[in-house]
Protein backbone atom coordinates (compact mmCIF):
# COMPACT_ATOMS: atom_id res chain seq x y z
CA UNK A 1 0.00 0.00 0.00
CA UNK A 2 1.04 3.60 -0.53
CA UNK A 3 1.10 5.04 3.00
CA UNK A 4 1.57 8.40 4.70
CA UNK A 5 2.91 7.90 8.21
CA UNK A 6 2.18 10.48 10.92
CA UNK A 7 3.83 10.15 14.34
CA UNK A 8 6.14 11.88 16.77
CA UNK A 9 7.50 10.08 19.91
CA UNK A 10 9.23 6.76 20.53
CA UNK A 11 5.81 5.06 20.75
CA UNK A 12 5.32 5.62 17.02
CA UNK A 13 8.68 4.28 15.84
CA UNK A 14 7.82 0.53 15.94
CA UNK A 15 4.79 1.17 13.72
CA UNK A 16 6.94 2.99 11.17
CA UNK A 17 9.51 0.19 11.26
CA UNK A 18 6.81 -2.44 10.83
CA UNK A 19 5.30 -0.72 7.79
CA UNK A 20 8.66 -0.54 6.07
CA UNK A 21 9.52 -4.15 6.98
CA UNK A 22 6.17 -5.31 5.59
CA UNK A 23 7.05 -3.79 2.22
CA UNK A 24 4.62 -0.89 2.21
CA UNK A 25 5.57 2.22 0.26
CA UNK A 26 5.84 4.99 2.87
CA UNK A 27 5.62 8.01 0.58
CA UNK A 28 6.00 10.63 3.33
CA UNK A 29 6.47 10.86 7.09
CA UNK A 30 4.77 13.69 8.99
CA UNK A 31 6.01 14.54 12.48
CA UNK A 32 5.99 17.54 14.79
CA UNK A 33 8.61 20.24 14.24
CA UNK A 34 11.94 20.05 16.10
CA UNK A 35 11.81 21.53 19.60
CA UNK A 36 14.52 23.20 21.64
CA UNK A 37 15.72 20.96 24.45
CA UNK A 38 18.72 20.21 26.62
CA UNK A 39 21.14 22.56 28.33
CA UNK A 40 22.12 24.22 25.07
CA UNK A 41 18.49 24.55 23.95
CA UNK A 42 19.43 23.19 20.53
CA UNK A 43 16.68 22.12 18.14
CA UNK A 44 15.98 18.41 18.62
CA UNK A 45 14.20 16.40 15.92
CA UNK A 46 11.53 13.97 17.10
CA UNK A 47 12.15 10.24 17.46
CA UNK A 48 10.10 9.58 14.32
CA UNK A 49 12.01 12.26 12.40
CA UNK A 50 15.34 10.65 13.26
CA UNK A 51 14.17 7.13 12.36
CA UNK A 52 12.58 8.25 9.11
CA UNK A 53 15.82 9.90 8.03
CA UNK A 54 17.70 6.68 8.83
CA UNK A 55 15.25 4.84 6.58
CA UNK A 56 15.74 7.40 3.80
CA UNK A 57 12.13 8.57 3.89
CA UNK A 58 10.72 11.99 3.03
CA UNK A 59 10.17 13.85 6.33
CA UNK A 60 7.77 16.76 6.72
CA UNK A 61 7.08 18.71 9.90
CA UNK A 62 4.49 21.46 9.37
CA UNK A 63 3.40 23.38 12.46
CA UNK A 64 -0.22 22.92 11.40
CA UNK A 65 -2.33 21.13 8.80
CA UNK A 66 -5.12 23.71 8.80
CA UNK A 67 -3.96 25.69 5.76
CA UNK A 68 -5.33 24.98 2.28
CA UNK A 69 -1.84 24.78 0.77
CA UNK A 70 -0.67 22.20 3.31
CA UNK A 71 -3.83 20.16 2.80
CA UNK A 72 -3.36 20.24 -0.98
CA UNK A 73 0.22 19.05 -0.57
CA UNK A 74 -1.00 16.20 1.64
CA UNK A 75 -3.70 15.18 -0.85
CA UNK A 76 -1.22 15.29 -3.75
CA UNK A 77 0.66 12.37 -2.19
CA UNK A 78 -2.16 10.18 -3.52
CA UNK A 79 -1.95 7.77 -0.58
CA UNK A 80 -4.02 4.65 -0.06
CA UNK A 81 -4.10 5.27 3.69
CA UNK A 82 -2.54 7.47 6.37
CA UNK A 83 -1.34 5.76 9.55
CA UNK A 84 -1.33 7.95 12.67
CA UNK A 85 0.50 7.02 15.89
CA UNK A 86 0.78 9.68 18.62
CA UNK A 87 1.20 12.43 16.04
CA UNK A 88 0.05 15.23 18.35
CA UNK A 89 -1.60 17.56 15.83
CA UNK A 90 -5.30 17.82 14.97
CA UNK A 91 -6.17 16.43 11.54
CA UNK A 92 -8.74 18.59 9.71
CA UNK A 93 -11.52 16.84 7.83
CA UNK A 94 -9.82 17.51 4.49
CA UNK A 95 -6.79 15.55 5.70
CA UNK A 96 -8.91 12.73 7.14
CA UNK A 97 -10.68 12.37 3.80
CA UNK A 98 -7.67 12.62 1.47
CA UNK A 99 -6.33 9.02 1.46
CA UNK A 100 -8.50 6.45 -0.31
CA UNK A 101 -8.93 4.38 2.88
CA UNK A 102 -8.89 7.39 5.18
CA UNK A 103 -6.70 7.66 8.28
CA UNK A 104 -6.06 4.79 10.69
CA UNK A 105 -4.86 5.42 14.25
CA UNK A 106 -2.74 3.26 16.55
CA UNK A 107 -4.14 4.17 19.98
CA UNK A 108 -2.69 2.90 23.26
CA UNK A 109 -5.84 1.87 25.10
CA UNK A 110 -8.87 -0.41 24.93
CA UNK A 111 -11.32 2.07 23.43
CA UNK A 112 -13.69 3.56 24.42
CA UNK A 113 -11.74 3.59 27.70
CA UNK A 114 -9.05 6.27 27.85
CA UNK A 115 -9.66 8.36 24.79
CA UNK A 116 -7.17 11.22 24.66
CA UNK A 117 -3.55 12.14 25.15
CA UNK A 118 -2.22 9.98 28.03
CA UNK A 119 -4.00 6.61 28.02
CA UNK A 120 -1.11 4.54 29.36
CA UNK A 121 -0.46 6.67 32.44
CA UNK A 122 -4.18 7.03 33.18
CA UNK A 123 -4.68 3.27 33.01
CA UNK A 124 -1.93 2.71 35.58
CA UNK A 125 -3.18 5.49 37.87
CA UNK A 126 -6.70 4.05 37.78
CA UNK A 127 -5.47 0.57 38.69
CA UNK A 128 -6.71 -1.02 35.47
CA UNK A 129 -5.98 -4.75 35.35
CA UNK A 130 -5.42 -4.70 31.59
CA UNK A 131 -4.94 -2.31 28.74
CA UNK A 132 -4.00 -2.64 25.08
CA UNK A 133 -4.02 -1.09 21.65
CA UNK A 134 -6.93 -0.25 19.40
CA UNK A 135 -6.54 0.21 15.65
CA UNK A 136 -9.17 2.83 14.88
CA UNK A 137 -10.57 4.43 11.76
CA UNK A 138 -10.25 8.13 12.47
CA UNK A 139 -13.04 10.70 12.38
CA UNK A 140 -13.34 14.29 13.59
CA UNK A 141 -14.10 13.39 17.24
CA UNK A 142 -11.44 12.73 19.88
CA UNK A 143 -10.69 9.01 19.47
CA UNK A 144 -14.36 8.33 18.72
CA UNK A 145 -13.92 6.53 15.40
CA UNK A 146 -14.90 2.92 14.68
CA UNK A 147 -12.51 0.17 15.73
CA UNK A 148 -10.79 -2.23 13.34
CA UNK A 149 -8.77 -4.34 15.76
CA UNK A 150 -7.81 -4.71 19.43
CA UNK A 151 -4.95 -6.40 21.26
CA UNK A 152 -4.82 -6.73 25.06
CA UNK A 153 -2.11 -7.07 27.70
CA UNK A 154 -2.10 -7.13 31.54
CA UNK A 155 -0.86 -4.02 33.31
CA UNK A 156 0.61 -5.99 36.25
CA UNK A 157 3.34 -3.93 37.95
CA UNK A 158 4.71 -2.33 34.79
CA UNK A 159 5.96 1.22 34.67
CA UNK A 160 4.46 3.71 32.25
CA UNK A 161 7.56 3.75 30.05
CA UNK A 162 7.82 -0.06 29.90
CA UNK A 163 4.12 -0.47 29.21
CA UNK A 164 4.25 2.24 26.55
CA UNK A 165 6.93 0.42 24.58
CA UNK A 166 5.17 -2.93 24.98
CA UNK A 167 2.02 -1.40 23.54
CA UNK A 168 4.06 0.21 20.75
CA UNK A 169 5.29 -3.21 19.65
CA UNK A 170 1.87 -4.86 20.02
CA UNK A 171 0.25 -2.03 18.08
CA UNK A 172 2.81 -2.23 15.28
CA UNK A 173 2.18 -5.95 14.82
CA UNK A 174 -1.60 -5.50 14.84
CA UNK A 175 -1.37 -2.56 12.43
CA UNK A 176 0.46 -4.64 9.82
CA UNK A 177 -2.06 -7.44 10.29
CA UNK A 178 -5.01 -5.11 9.74
CA UNK A 179 -3.50 -3.40 6.70
CA UNK A 180 -2.74 -6.77 5.10
CA UNK A 181 -6.48 -7.45 4.80
CA UNK A 182 -8.67 -4.42 5.56
CA UNK A 183 -11.95 -6.17 4.55
CA UNK A 184 -11.28 -8.77 7.25
CA UNK A 185 -11.25 -5.98 9.85
CA UNK A 186 -14.41 -3.98 9.14
CA UNK A 187 -14.97 -0.86 11.26
CA UNK A 188 -16.95 -1.57 14.43
CA UNK A 189 -18.73 1.30 16.21
CA UNK A 190 -17.41 1.98 19.70
CA UNK A 191 -19.85 1.17 22.52
CA UNK A 192 -21.48 4.06 24.34
CA UNK A 193 -20.74 2.54 27.75
CA UNK A 194 -17.32 2.75 29.37
CA UNK A 195 -16.12 6.01 27.84
CA UNK A 196 -13.34 7.71 29.82
CA UNK A 197 -10.89 10.46 28.90
CA UNK A 198 -7.12 10.45 29.41
CA UNK A 199 -6.21 14.08 29.96
CA UNK A 200 -2.72 15.24 29.05
CA UNK A 201 -0.27 14.86 31.93
CA UNK A 202 0.47 18.08 33.80
CA UNK A 203 3.97 18.37 35.23
CA UNK A 204 2.48 19.05 38.66
CA UNK A 205 1.07 15.50 38.70
CA UNK A 206 4.56 14.02 38.82
CA UNK A 207 5.13 15.37 42.35
CA UNK A 208 4.34 12.47 44.67
CA UNK A 209 1.21 13.10 46.70
CA UNK A 210 1.70 11.41 50.06
CA UNK A 211 -1.77 12.57 51.09
CA UNK A 212 -3.15 9.73 48.96
CA UNK A 213 -3.03 6.03 49.81
CA UNK A 214 0.09 3.92 49.58
CA UNK A 215 -1.49 1.99 46.70
CA UNK A 216 -2.11 5.21 44.80
CA UNK A 217 1.40 6.54 45.47
CA UNK A 218 2.90 3.29 44.14
CA UNK A 219 0.78 3.67 41.00
CA UNK A 220 1.89 7.28 40.65
CA UNK A 221 5.54 6.23 40.80
CA UNK A 222 4.99 3.57 38.11
CA UNK A 223 2.85 5.76 35.88
CA UNK A 224 5.31 8.65 35.75
CA UNK A 225 8.63 6.78 36.05
CA UNK A 226 11.27 8.12 35.82
CA UNK A 227 9.73 11.56 36.54
CA UNK A 228 7.86 11.01 39.85
CA UNK A 229 9.58 13.01 42.59
CA UNK A 230 9.58 14.47 46.08
CA UNK A 231 11.59 17.40 47.42
CA UNK A 232 13.76 17.66 50.50
CA UNK A 233 15.59 20.82 51.55
CA UNK A 234 15.02 22.32 48.11
CA UNK A 235 16.49 19.32 46.28
CA UNK A 236 14.47 17.11 43.95
CA UNK A 237 14.66 13.33 44.28
CA UNK A 238 13.18 11.13 41.55
CA UNK A 239 11.59 7.95 42.84
CA UNK A 240 12.15 5.29 40.18
CA UNK A 241 10.74 2.29 42.05
CA UNK A 242 8.69 1.87 45.21
CA UNK A 243 6.47 -0.72 46.85
CA UNK A 244 3.37 -0.36 48.96
CA UNK A 245 3.87 -1.87 52.40
CA UNK A 246 1.28 -4.27 53.87
CA UNK A 247 -1.83 -2.46 55.15
CA UNK A 248 -1.12 -3.54 58.74
CA UNK A 249 2.27 -1.81 58.85
CA UNK A 250 2.47 0.16 62.11
CA UNK A 251 2.62 3.90 61.40
CA UNK A 252 2.00 5.33 64.83
CA UNK A 253 -0.29 8.06 63.51
CA UNK A 254 2.49 10.02 61.84
CA UNK A 255 1.72 12.63 59.20
CA UNK A 256 1.73 11.64 55.51
CA UNK A 257 5.12 12.30 53.90
CA UNK A 258 7.06 11.42 57.06
CA UNK A 259 10.07 9.12 56.76
CA UNK A 260 9.44 6.14 59.03
CA UNK A 261 12.76 4.29 59.23
CA UNK A 262 16.23 3.71 57.80
CA UNK A 263 14.75 1.70 54.89
CA UNK A 264 13.19 4.88 53.45
CA UNK A 265 9.65 3.85 54.23
CA UNK A 266 7.34 6.87 53.95
CA UNK A 267 3.90 7.37 55.47
CA UNK A 268 0.95 7.84 53.12
CA UNK A 269 -2.75 8.34 53.79
CA UNK A 270 -3.37 5.56 54.62
CA UNK A 271 -0.48 3.09 54.57
CA UNK A 272 3.14 3.53 53.62
CA UNK A 273 5.50 2.95 50.73
CA UNK A 274 9.14 1.91 50.71
CA UNK A 275 11.37 3.52 48.11
CA UNK A 276 13.63 0.92 46.48
CA UNK A 277 15.31 2.88 43.67
CA UNK A 278 15.93 6.61 43.55
CA UNK A 279 17.90 9.34 41.77
CA UNK A 280 19.23 12.64 43.07
CA UNK A 281 19.40 15.62 40.72
CA UNK A 282 22.51 15.34 38.57
CA UNK A 283 23.36 11.86 39.90
CA UNK A 284 22.98 8.31 38.61
CA UNK A 285 20.10 6.08 39.67
CA UNK A 286 20.81 3.99 42.78
CA UNK A 287 19.13 1.83 45.36
CA UNK A 288 17.65 3.52 48.42
CA UNK A 289 20.36 1.86 50.53
CA UNK A 290 23.11 3.34 48.38
CA UNK A 291 21.56 6.79 48.66
CA UNK A 292 21.25 6.63 52.45
CA UNK A 293 24.86 5.57 52.90
CA UNK A 294 25.95 8.89 51.45
CA UNK A 295 22.99 11.14 52.23
CA UNK A 296 21.19 10.88 55.56
CA UNK A 297 17.39 10.98 55.52
CA UNK A 298 16.46 10.18 59.11
CA UNK A 299 13.23 8.91 60.56
CA UNK A 300 10.86 11.79 61.24
CA UNK A 301 11.96 13.82 58.20
CA UNK A 302 9.03 15.35 56.31
CA UNK A 303 9.15 15.14 52.53
CA UNK A 304 7.28 17.40 50.13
Amino acid sequence: MRIIFMGTPDFAVPSLNALVAAGHAVCAVYTQPPRRAGRGKALQPTAVHLRAEELGLDVRHPASLKGADEQATFAALNADVAVVAAYGLILPQAVLDAPREGCINVHGSLLPRWRGAAPVQRAILAGDAETGVTIMQMEAGLDTGPMRGIVRTPVDGKTGSALMMELADLGAALLVQVLADLPAYPPQTQPDDGVTYAAKIDKSETRIDFLTSAVQVERQVRAFAPMAFFELAGERFRVLEAEALPPDAALGGVAPGTVLNEDLAIACNPGAIRVTRIQRAGKSAMSAGELLRGFAITAGTRLG
